[in-house]
């Protein structure tokens, strides 16, 4: 028996959302993100759900008067991180940082998402 459901690591992001549906489909369009699990309450509103990107899995929930909305920010490591940054404009993000090669082995650029959230996306070359 194991202590984590399979497909898990260690630690997860969790994200509480001021719109927890624009961030699946946002994430679904752009990353290619695939739903693992969704509940909602009586209202539609989502109480939990669960999206893999590659290797991670990330869950989200609508803010509410308990769980205030807050954005967060989140590095993404992406086959090509031009093309992905252009998805995300496309998708309805905003630009942070068009991408540009960093000091360090990075390609990175930066958008917000419809829901405010910060996505740094990169590409390595080292």
């Amino acid at each position: 028996m194991t202590y984590k459901p399979e497909g898990h690591s260690d630690i997860s992001i969790y994200m509480v959302a001021s719109d927890a549906k624009a961030v699946l489909a946002f994430a679904a369009q752009v990353f290619g993100a695939t739903e693992l699990m969704r509940i909602e309450h009586p209202d539609g509103a989502i109480r939990h759900a669960e999206f893999r990107i590659g290797d991670s899995v990330v869950m989200v929930a609508q803010g509410n008067d308990t769980y205030t909305p807050f954005p967060v920010w989140l590095h993404l490591y992406v086959p090509d991180v031009d093309a992905t940054f252009r998805a995300a404009l496309a998708a309805g993000a905003e630009p942070v940082q068009e991408p540009a090669q960093k000091d360090d082995p990075d390609r990175r650029g930066g958008v917000k998402d419809p829901a405010g959230n910060t996505w740094w996306i990169a590409t390595s070359s080292g």
